[in-house]
């Protein structure tokens, strides 16, 4: 660890959060957080909340693998919050009330950012000088909100005491972290997939005089990502058991399962906050007037008894089995559900070809932006854990051919990237403040 941290690179994701430092020798360094005696560099960005009158505000709050932990021990009594990136830039939510206190998206992100301080240990125990926070290209949403975004992120990020804070898009920090692999000057394509958008960077890289120069030269991104594949895979294999497309008695008509139900399944934020939706009482009423209450009484289970995350881990570990066999079987059981099937990767696709396709067409912007044609391009870096899909490389494949795809250091190139960038002595490219202009 360096002696002194001039610049930190914080990499938020939807998915897991990563710390990153310069080092007095110019590379980047990764904060390890250790959980029951193991370390990693990658810290889930979830939340947990519960009531404890022993805790400041009668509440403990965790985060990481200590808010899963805290859940697992006691789901009936914990709000287990993931994915809350997914709402930084909407202005349809201002807040949600947790245990009686009111939270806004700031006061989310800040209590999961002081937890990540806690377990980094000596890494955060001092605010450097600089910090570097990555942003993606188009943030999560139907209508996002940037200017929205980076104004709440400037807030949360500010109660780490830091003052200084710059952000930089995602993929030009992955871009930053690849170039070191480069032994001649190149055109690079970097797409960053994460958890709730896909983002592309385009920049070329130059040597003059042994030293490394870029220039961004264009950009795109689309609010589709690994949760999307995830909603497919739910909306296809668990949510007909849990009631949609089923019908229920209203007064003498028939009328179908509201869909908004099931549309929260979409998004793992929306999923931790039914339970506590007025949409819920609605719900456990319709178990008596549904002509297969037996479903919509799973629905009710699935939402009570906050099955959330056990979904998240089965989903999780189809795709995964999914990147290397053909076919792989699904399991989800929790409490009185139990579903199982076995899926091809065929179906998968299939699911998520309206996603390809959007993804497909950020590709076509970023290129338009640069001004360049596929042949232009010299490499793709792919990383991300939706960089593992076998049809989004595909996808990069027939476009640029495979000599040119390259991978690696797929959950860390970004906050690696962004500490890097730190070191650069002119910022103004890279970088901008929570309100430019």
């Amino acid at each position: 660890m360096p002696a002194s941290i001039s610049t930190l690179g914080i990499d938020f994701g939807t998915t897991n959060t990563v710390v990153s430092m310069a080092s007095d020798d110019g590379e980047a360094v990764l904060a390890d957080f250790a959980f029951e005696d193991q370390a990693s560099t990658t810290f889930r960005s979830c939340l947990s909340l519960r009531a404890d009158s022993d805790q400041p505000n009668g509440r403990l709050v965790e985060a990481g693998p200590w808010a899963i932990d805290a859940y697992l021990d006691d789901p009936g009594e914990t709000r287990f919050i993931q994915s809350f990136k997914s709402f930084a830039a909407s202005a349809a939510f201002s807040e949600t009330v947790i245990l009686g206190r009111r939270y806004r998206f700031e006061d989310l992100l800040s209590a999961f950012l002081l937890r990540v301080r806690a377990h980094a240990g000596a890494v955060m125990a001092e605010p450097p000088a600089r910090l570097i926070v990555g942003r993606p290209v188009r943030f999560a949403g139907a209508f996002p909100d940037p200017s929205l975004a980076l104004s709440r992120y400037e807030i949360a990020f500010r109660r780490l005491g830091v003052s200084e804070i710059l952000y930089a898009y995602e993929p030009v920090a992955a871009a930053f972290f690849f170039a070191r692999q480069l032994d001649a000057d190149a055109t690079v394509l970097v797409g960053d997939f994460g958890g709730g958008t896909s983002d592309f960077s385009i920049v070329r890289f130059t040597r003059k005089r042994g030293v490394l120069t870029s220039k961004a030269l264009g950009q795109a991104g689309v609010g589709v990502a690994g949760d999307a594949f995830d909603y497919r895979l739910i909306d296809n294999l668990v949510s007909p058991a849990l009631g949609k497309g089923s019908t229920y008695r209203d007064f003498d008509n028939i009328a179908p399962m509201p869909n908004r139900y099931y549309a929260s399944f979409a998004r793992w934020d929306q999923l931790a906050l039914m339970r506590a939706s007025r949409d819920m009482s609605d719900i456990r009423g319709l178990v008596r007037r549904a002509l297969e209450p037996e479903k919509v009484a799973r629905l009710v289970e699935f939402l009570d008894g906050e099955y959330g995350y056990r979904l998240y881990q089965s989903i999780s570990r189809l795709k995964e089995a999914l990147s290397v066999a053909p076919v792989a079987r699904f399991v989800f059981q929790a409490g009185a559900i139990d579903i199982q099937r076995d899926v091809e990767r065929t179906e998968f696709e299939a699911w998520i070809g309206r996603d390809l396709a959007a993804i497909d067409g950020a590709v076509d912007e970023a290129l338009t932006a640069a001004r360049l044609r596929p042949e232009a391009i010299d490499r793709v870096f792919l990383t991300g854990g939706s960089s593992f899909v076998p049809a989004v490389r595909a996808l990069f494949e027939r476009r640029f051919g495979p000599a040119k795809i390259s991978t690696g250091a797929e959950l860390e190139s970004i906050a690696a990237g962004l500490a890097l960038i730190g070191e650069e002595p002119d910022l103004t490219p890279w970088c901008e403040r929570a309100s430019p202009g």
